[in-house]
């Protein structure tokens, strides 16, 4: 069965820093392309950022020089690093997995449960 599960969220002020992490489990995922999702209250879910299962990212033009995908295959993880972030970076953060797919349209086969990320102003 598989399960992804996120990591990370918190609390953090504007300016601040967080990483978060998606763990896989039930697949090796060396083989998937890994994404991240957000959404806001009373919007819909977006693309952050994905990497490919060779390594390439894709980023939303918001968070571009200030956010970074990377995966560690040996652990099944995926990770956003998130910096400078701003009040309009809150939402719920969601990563995701697909063997085929690379999520700009929200098309990814494996979801998380979502980890809640509250920048403050």
């Amino acid at each position: 069965q598989v399960q992804l599960v996120e990591s990370g969220g918190g609390l953090v002020q504007a300016g601040g820093s967080l990483r978060l992490s998606c763990a896989a489990s039930g697949d090796t995922f060396s083989g998937y392309n890994r994404g991240w999702f957000r959404q806001a209250p009373g919007k819909e879910r977006e693309f952050v950022a994905v990497i490919s299962r060779s390594g390439f990212t894709w980023y939303t033009d918001s968070v571009k020089g200030r956010f970074t995908i990377s995966r560690d295959n040996a652990k099944n993880t995926v990770y956003l690093q998130m910096n400078s972030l701003k009040a309009e970076d809150t939402a719920v953060y969601y990563c995701a997995a697909d063997l085929n797919n690379l999520g700009f349209k929200g098309d990814m086969v494996y979801w998380g449960k979502g980890t809640l990320v509250t920048v403050s102003s």
